[in-house]
């Protein structure tokens, strides 16, 4: 198994190599690949002094994650996880080169959010062994893994990453490529008109958050979730979900596109609809 590393990539690896499965890491370079894997570490690390694991298991997870320098070493691989930045032309890139070294039989996965999974799948030669595996953050403690089914994906494609889905001991949920799938298509919208009650002055941020919070005993508010995700990953599925269904209900609010823009894109970045710098 191997997986693209960023915020994601390293979560999903970090879940892999924790149930005993070999790893390798590739970025776009070697070296971005192992402060990928010092990430893990740091997490790690962070678990062993809140004693929810030994330091020898620590040890254990870091030894079968393998930073590689780049996806050349994944020929062999059975099962690939692209964990890249919500950008179709990068996704589509990085699947046609995967398709062209691979083993015949290598599942090629996407963590995509919001892309269609039939797409990318049509730009290889193995549109039945392409299929989604879109991961919740922070990986290693979210249970539930969207398993999406593109128009060609084979049904023992969609069982064999079920059943990967459970090695890992999440919870996969089966969904059909629609724009959102399931948790997208019904949380983003939300995020979204938090952002048009802020911008239409109905309440501040953080009162807004509040409302919800203790009125729809929701863990956390929309929007700091939203800066928690990404404000352009926000507006990335918003755009899909706009594109895709032609409805304005799903129109990304401006506010969204105005923060983007002046690169405020939540707890990432220092800065979203909270300021995180302190």
């Amino acid at each position: 198994m191997s997986s693209a590393q960023d915020r994601w990539g390293g979560g999903i690896a970090q879940a892999a190599a924790t149930a005993g499965i070999g790893v390798l890491i590739s970025d776009r370079d070697l070296s971005t690949a192992q402060a990928g894997i010092e990430q893990i570490n740091r997490r790690l690390a962070g678990q062993v002094k809140r004693e929810k694991i030994t330091a020898s298991q620590q040890q254990d997870t870091l030894s079968r994650i393998q930073p590689v320098a780049d996806i050349n070493a994944m020929a062999d691989c059975p099962l690939i996880i692209e964990a890249a930045t919500e950008n179709m032309a990068l996704k589509l890139q990085i699947f046609q080169q995967l398709d062209q070294l691979c083993h015949k039989d290598t599942i090629l996965a996407s963590n995509t959010s919001s892309i269609s999974i039939t797409t990318i799948g049509a730009a290889t030669r193995r549109p039945e062994q392409v299929i989604g595996m879109h991961f919740f953050n922070p990986v290693p403690a979210m249970a539930l893994v969207e398993v999406i089914s593109g128009l060609a994906t084979a049904d023992d494609t969609f069982a064999a990453t079920r059943a990967f889905a459970e090695q890992l001991g999440k919870t996969p949920v089966a969904c059909q490529d629609k724009a959102g799938f399931v948790v997208n298509r019904i949380l983003i919208p939300m995020l979204n008109e938090a952002c048009f009650v802020l911008d239409e002055g109905i309440a501040c941020a953080e009162d807004i958050d509040n409302a919800m919070q203790l009125g729809c005993a929701h863990p956390m508010g929309p929007l700091t979730l939203a800066d928690f995700i990404g404000l352009d990953t926000c507006l990335a599925v918003m755009e899909v979900l706009h594109n895709e269904l032609g409805e304005d209900k799903y129109r990304p609010a401006p506010l969204l596109r105005q923060y983007v823009a002046a690169g405020w894109t939540g707890r990432k970045s220092g800065r979203g609809f909270f300021d995180y710098n302190a």
